[in-house]
């Protein structure tokens, strides 16, 4: 019996992925589009079991999110507890993934770009497994969900207006939104200067939000019509199983999901270059 509970989402969604009645339930109940989309564990378990588990259904994105969070910390506290100066094969990746990072980041940044490696560097890992938890079976990318990335876009903004006013002060944070005038000119486009550059600044989260929640969505969408057709072809058998037409699209999900990840940590980066000070501009490079 619990086998059949199981087994009945999988071939309702799976036969149906491109117009199938539960996605469009799951997408009204949160308020997404009723794009289709595969069956994680949680839609399984609701759509099997109903209401003992309709409130885990509900906040499966933030569900994936942290446990996302909880396997970094997992790895990193593992890490941390059995360092040892020969490291063993984890620890030695671990220390391959920061110190690209770091030099990835002081090619923006320059010298200084330490100080900001951990905040952006644990950026673009949890972006990056966010992104690929999507393309294991049965589980779902948190990021393709729009409430996620407008969050991080929202700690990328809150971090980059703390960095200003941390390194330039209150007023030179106001003199760098009014455009940094120097002449008398410039002071007189202040007034045209200052709503454009603040408009700017608030624009930058939505950019930030919407560029990777639309790639991700569109992967996860992709998928899942190709899963869907490939069923579809052997829909006469009565199997749920299908032809893989998906599989191609993994791959490029891949490397898609890498590429937005960076995106959104390299965009980050560049928002932080753009509040330092100029005389390290010129320090750094």
């Amino acid at each position: 019996m619990i086998l059949e509970r199981l087994t009945f989402p999988i071939l309702t969604m799976v036969e149906g992925a491109g117009h199938a009645a539960d996605t469009v339930t799951h997408a009204a109940e949160h308020g997404e589009s009723s794009a289709p989309e595969l069956p994680n564990i949680l839609q399984m378990l609701y759509l099997g079991f109903g209401d003992a588990f309709k409130n885990l259904y509900h906040w499966e994105n933030i569900f994936f999110a942290f446990a996302v969070l909880a396997f970094l910390c997992i790895v990193s506290l593992r890490i941390y507890a059995k360092r040892q100066p020969m490291p063993d094969k984890l620890q030695n990746l671990a220390e391959m993934i920061v110190e690209a990072l770091d030099n990835f980041f002081a090619s923006i940044l320059g010298h200084h770009a330490r100080r900001y490696t951990p905040f952006l560097g644990t950026l673009f890992i949890y972006i990056l497994l966010m992104n690929w938890i999507g393309m294991i079976p049965f589980l779902k990318s948190p990021s393709s969900y729009a409430t996620i990335p407008v969050s991080l876009a929202l700690i990328v903004f809150i971090y980059v207006q703390y960095t200003g006013f941390r390194r330039l002060g209150v007023g030179g944070w106001v003199f760098h939104i009014m455009g940094s005038p120097k002449d008398a000119v410039s002071w007189a486009l202040v007034p045209l200067n200052l709503p454009i550059h603040l408009i700017g600044e608030l624009a930058k989260p939505l950019s930030l939000s919407l560029r990777l929640f639309g790639n991700i969505t569109g992967e996860d969408v992709l998928i899942a019509a190709f899963t869907g057709l490939g069923v579809m072809v052997l829909s006469f058998a009565h199997l749920p199983i299908g032809i893989p037409l998906q599989l191609p699209f993994y791959f490029l999900g891949l490397l898609m999901s890498t590429i937005q990840a960076l995106v959104f940590t390299s965009l980050a980066t560049i928002y932080i270059s753009m509040m330092l000070p100029h005389e390290e501009h010129g320090e750094e490079h």
